[in-house]
């Protein structure tokens, strides 16, 4: 039983994951475009990306918090609905053309990419504090399937929204308040994971056995290194991402190749999770973190040199943006769990999300304009360039626990 008791919450967690996915890559996949055509302007088609990660960064505060005093299914829920009715609003600004009501509910939208992400927390405290890099990979893998197959429902999910008398580009909005309500539906209903430790209480996981560390011990530098680490990570690759479909449609490609590059990028952010997740509990997440920074150099560089005529070329690229987000974001997620204790995790772990959040803003609208003034190839170099710093901070993070990792 001690066995069987924490696998039945991380599988219906998983199976929230997969449907959430597709929800998670509307805004990546039309936003920045359907942007561009409401406000008429490529300097303003990072506004999306913005909003809709800012709206993520006041979802994964208020998720963290709720989390900490109710649970972590009604945090979770709650931020999937929130999703659900903001991709709604999404398709009515659409519809009626309307930009005020474009950006709250982008801001709304912003609380089912949150929680989508935050989930990989959950999945971190239903195992053992060893196994937790396989964990946090699990959540994440799970997301790929309705990920990846969201981009590529673009002209479906096109077709289907003008049949309903709404513009092309909000069809895989529409998708995302299916998905996300759907999510949202299963953490509510099916979902029973363990509640959170009163402080001074041990660790609840797979085993009955207490933290190592001890309650209430906080590593500062880990914690700090771990949350940095993300933050780099989330701003080189929104920054690039975002504009990848613009520079694709301004060089005479159509909406359908920028979904099957976005959606080859989407898969690299997830189904490397669980060699990566492997990577973390044998060598450490501090190894990993460095691996991220040199892959996404690796990024830009080959964005930078692309032709833009070129569609493989770029897809390669955001192949390797993909990945190297998905080395920082699972080995700073390890960081960040095992540096706190579990009175004090879910409400920590908002705030870091927030800024991974804000982060994530600051790519999408600081993006527009340098491509607007000078274009792709500086913009990808700028984020290659940004991404090195996240080498100096994986060596604090190995200096924190001597190289190895702590549970």
């Amino acid at each position: 039983m001690s066995v069987a008791a924490p696998r039945r919450p991380l599988t219906v967690l998983v199976c929230a994951q997969v449907l959430s996915g597709a929800g998670l890559a509307a805004g990546i996949t039309v936003g920045a475009l359907l942007a561009e055509d409401l406000l008429g302007s490529t300097g303003l088609a990072g506004v999306p990306s913005a909003l809709f990660t800012g709206g993520a960064a006041l979802g994964a505060a208020a998720i963290g918090r709720l989390s900490q005093l109710r649970g972590r299914r009604l945090g979770l829920a709650l931020g999937y609905g929130a999703g659900a009715l903001g991709s709604l609003g999404v398709v009515a600004a659409a519809a009626l053309h309307s930009a005020l009501l474009l950006f709250p509910s982008l801001l709304v939208y912003g609380a089912g990419t949150a929680t989508n992400l935050m989930a990989r927390y959950a999945g971190a405290e239903l195992v053992p504090p060893e196994r937790r890099g396989r964990a946090v990979s699990t959540v994440l893998v799970a997301t790929t399937l309705g990920a990846v197959a969201g981009p590529n429902l673009v002209t479906v999910t096109g077709d289907l929204a003008v049949t309903w008398g709404v513009p092309r580009l909000a069809g895989p909005f529409l998708l995302a308040a299916a998905a996300f309500g759907a999510a949202a539906a299963v953490l509510a209903v099916r979902w029973r994971p363990a509640p959170p430790p009163a402080a001074g209480e041990p660790e609840r996981s797979g085993t009955n056995a207490p933290a190592p560390d001890g309650p209430g011990r906080v590593r500062r530098r880990a914690l700090a290194a771990g949350a940095a680490v993300m933050v780099l990570t989330q701003l080189v690759m929104i920054a690039l991402m975002t504009m990848t479909p613009v520079h694709l449609r301004a060089h005479g490609h159509g909406t359908q190749a920028a979904g099957l590059v976005i959606a080859l990028h989407v898969g690299a952010m997830f189904l490397p999770s669980p060699l990566t997740g492997a990577l973390v509990d044998r060598i450490g997440p501090h190894r990993v973190a460095a691996a991220s920074g040199v892959t996404l150099l690796g990024a830009g560089l080959l964005a930078t040199l692309a032709p833009p005529h070129s569609v493989p070329a770029l897809a390669v690229a955001l192949v390797l943006l993909g990945l190297g987000w998905n080395f920082g974001l699972v080995s700073g997620t390890a960081l960040v769990t095992d540096a706190l204790p579990p009175a004090r995790r879910a409400a920590t772990q908002g705030l870091v999300d927030v800024g991974i959040a804000l982060a994530g803003a600051t790519g999408g609208v600081a993006s527009g304009p340098v491509l607007a003034a000078g274009g792709f190839p500086v913009l990808a170099l700028t984020c290659g360039a940004l991404a090195l710093a996240v080498v100096p901070v994986a060596v604090l993070a190995a200096r924190d626990d001597g190289g190895t990792r702590c549970p």
